[in-house]
């Protein structure tokens, strides 16, 4: 059977001009984008696979020889194209804030405490089905001082890297029943309805870990009508 590439119907890639998010106003480019075709190059290497993991990456509630402080998660999911079929080990990355809502990195001056057991970043290899799954901490929401009394819901950034380096999908999760995900111009930036909602994931409690860890699924998809909205990108 032939198969035909569909296009992202419009509404689900967010505006590189969206008003409410501030700074993408002066960071938005004037002029119309430029095509560059690509080249072998582009298109078929280099690949980024096992070999950029680092050992227990998949953990993020141990480090510096003792455990994080939060409720832990579990966040697991499944990696296809349009047509339903797995994205095999293919490098997922995520970073995070703490359970505080903050990250450990010297720009983000929140007067929040540090962890000094959490480094909010993880790796992991989608297996043979496009599978992935992350033990961490459930994140804080955080203030970001784009409008007044702004805060930034609950948020977990994945980045994946499919057969090449130009093949790189960057995008945010979100947790369900966040009130402030209405509030948040990032989240809505993504004009679709349908396609913010496949920003959310989903509480998942046959995967819950007894005594352990909530479970949550963020299934992605690379291309087609059903494509996981990227982050705007100012």
């Amino acid at each position: 059977m032939t198969q035909v590439f569909t296009p992202v119907p419009p509404g689900v890639h967010p505006s590189n001009d969206f008003a409410a998010y501030r700074s993408t106003a002066r960071r938005a480019p004037r002029e119309a984008p430029i095509v560059v075709p690509h080249t072998l190059s582009e298109s078929s290497g280099p690949h980024f696979g096992a070999e950029c993991l680092r050992p227990g990456a998949g953990d993020l509630t141990r480090a510096a020889g003792g455990t994080a402080i939060g409720q832990r998660i579990l966040v697991h999911g499944r990696v296809t194209d349009e047509y339903g079929r797995p994205e095999r080990h293919a490098l997922v990355e995520l970073w995070q804030a703490n359970a505080a809502g903050r990250y450990r990195h010297p720009v983000d001056q929140h007067d929040a405490p540090l962890d000094a057991h959490f480094t909010g970043c993880g790796q992991v290899i989608t297996d043979a089905d496009g599978c992935y799954e992350f033990l961490s901490i459930e994140p804080g929401a955080y203030p970001w001082g784009n409008h007044d009394n702004a805060w930034r819901p609950k948020h977990i950034h994945f980045s994946l890297f499919g057969p090449a380096w130009a093949s790189r999908l960057v995008t945010q999760m979100y947790f369900p029943g966040d009130p402030l995900l209405p509030l948040d111009p990032i989240f809505m930036s993504v004009a679709d309805v349908a396609a913010r909602a496949r920003l959310v994931a989903a509480f998942d409690l046959a995967r819950t870990v007894p005594d352990r860890a909530l479970a949550y699924r963020f299934d992605i998809v690379l291309r087609g009508p059903r494509e996981t909205p990227p982050q705007p990108h100012p």
